[in-house]
């Protein structure tokens, strides 16, 4: 009876809040609400990935008809982070002001316009005119992109506030799939239609969606917090942790300008089969992210062993990736896919339990809970996991012109080695000085002086 009484009050709690249960801990079942919450944000992440992956397998080379080198293309592929992380810090900011729904679907639709819009940039004369409206483009898809992506993760931590990570990990499937489908379906689409018909197919189905959204998504409002971002970042362990963001996201976003055009170059493969050597790293990201999004609520003593082993688990796979020439080893497409495979696992070892980490932090400082909070959050994580979209497609182009595909991936994976040796010094330095603590507070003669003394008495 008493249980019951609890889980009622739980409920009624909730209720009155005007936030579901979480998923699997106060409730058995998703409520409605959860289910469109998440139908939502599945589509988001899907839609998202595949506008993002899409390019992979044919843009680098058409770019390079069009007059751009390869540190160009990697900055255009890096103008869309820049512009991204910018976007996010202020949009994170103000979603209480601007209404997270609203956002959502403003996103979205701005998405989907610009993914269009840029399929006719093949029409637009080669040269300056090409590639600036290249870069004005990507920042305006940046901007769609960081509204979308910054109001879904508040909206998924206001609806699931329990189990962020494990909802987090499920949905990440549809992220994969985005990731699995945008570059073997571009390469099919290029090859058969030619460069426009990819951007609009899948422009079409961003504008599809969004009034299906409009529909099942719930309205999320709260009132404006005084916390700032300021307050947030400069938290040592938040610090660390936009680290591992923006070195797993360096490291993957190196991947877009360089990855195919070494797949090209190196296995002499057609653009249709390239787009399913991306496969490898999809397919294990997005497969193995809710069985770690589970682990990373349920052992919440694992997360920081996650995240340090994942950092350097993934800096030893790009030194494998080309693999560095340092190693004398000739690079094979069945041990390249292999790499990618592993690599994909260990960006989930870290990736899925950062957000549910630097939220916990968060709460740790005194932060007030509500959805200003989570948009502070959800802004920061992706305004620093936009930093290393840039940083990584910007510097990648540049070492693969200058050195190479092999050496490029190597140095590329420093980023995860710093983070994962940073943040495991942190968390061993935290643990000894917890432990020195309370051995101070608790001395070890105290327990064993009790004793002696109640054995005395009796």
């Amino acid at each position: 009876m008493g249980s019951r009484e609890a889980e009622g009050a739980d409920s009624e709690q909730a209720a009155e809040d005007g936030t579901p249960g979480a998923l699997g801990g106060e409730s058995r079942g998703l409520t409605r609400e959860q289910l469109f919450t998440m139908a939502a944000t599945a589509s988001i992440n899907f839609s998202s990935m595949i506008c993002y992956s899409i390019l992979g397998p044919f843009f680098p080379s058409e770019a390079e008809k069009k007059g751009a080198s390869n540190t160009i293309v990697g900055l255009i592929f890096g103008c869309f982070a820049l512009v991204n992380f910018l976007s996010s810090l202020i949009l994170g900011n103000y979603i209480t002001h601007i209404g997270a729904k609203f956002m959502f679907l403003a996103g979205m639709f701005v998405s989907g316009c610009v993914t269009i819009l840029f399929g006719m940039l093949d029409k637009v004369p080669s040269g300056s005119m090409f590639i600036g409206l290249c870069f004005l483009v990507r920042a305006m898809d940046a901007v769609g992109f960081a509204a979308a992506m910054t109001a879904s993760f508040s909206i998924l931590a206001k609806a699931f506030p329990n189990n962020i990570a494990t909802v987090l990990g499920s949905l990440e499937i549809f992220t994969g799939l985005g990731l699995v489908l945008g570059p073997p379906l571009g390469g099919f689409l290029y090859q058969s239609f030619g460069y426009e018909v990819p951007f609009i197919t899948v422009g079409c189905i961003v504008l599809v969606l969004v009034p299906v959204n409009m529909c099942v998504l719930a309205k999320y409002d709260s009132v404006p917090s005084k916390d700032s971002f300021w307050k947030l970042i400069l938290l040592p362990k938040v610090l660390l942790l936009c680290l591992t963001v923006f070195s797993l996201s360096a490291c993957l976003g190196f991947l877009d300008p360089t990855m195919s055009l070494f797949i090209l170059k190196k296995f002499k493969l057609p653009a249709g089969y390239v787009g399913l050597v991306f496969l490898g790293l999809a397919l294990s990201y997005s497969l193995s992210s809710p069985l770690l999004g589970l682990l990373s609520d349920k052992l919440l003593y694992l997360r920081k062993w996650l995240l340090v082993s994942g950092g350097l688990m993934t800096a030893l796979c790009f030194f494998m990736l080309g693999p560095a020439p340092v190693l004398h080893i000739e690079s094979q497409l069945w041990m390249f896919v292999l790499v990618l495979v592993l690599v994909g696992f260990s960006l989930g070892m870290s990736a899925i339990p950062v957000f549910p980490e630097i939220l916990q932090c968060a709460y740790d400082n005194g932060f007030e809970e509500g959805l200003s909070l989570l948009g502070l959050v959800s802004g920061l994580f992706s305004a620093m996991w936009s930093l290393g979209a840039f940083a990584g497609p910007t510097l990648g182009g540049f070492l693969n012109e200058k050195l190479g595909f092999e050496w490029a991936s190597a140095i590329q994976g420093g980023w995860a080695l710093l983070s994962g040796l940073a943040t495991g010094i942190f968390y061993i330095t935290e643990a000894t000085k917890r432990s020195s603590s309370s051995s101070l507070q608790n001395p070890p003669g105290t327990n064993e002086e009790r004793t002696h003394l109640m054995s005395s008495e009796s």
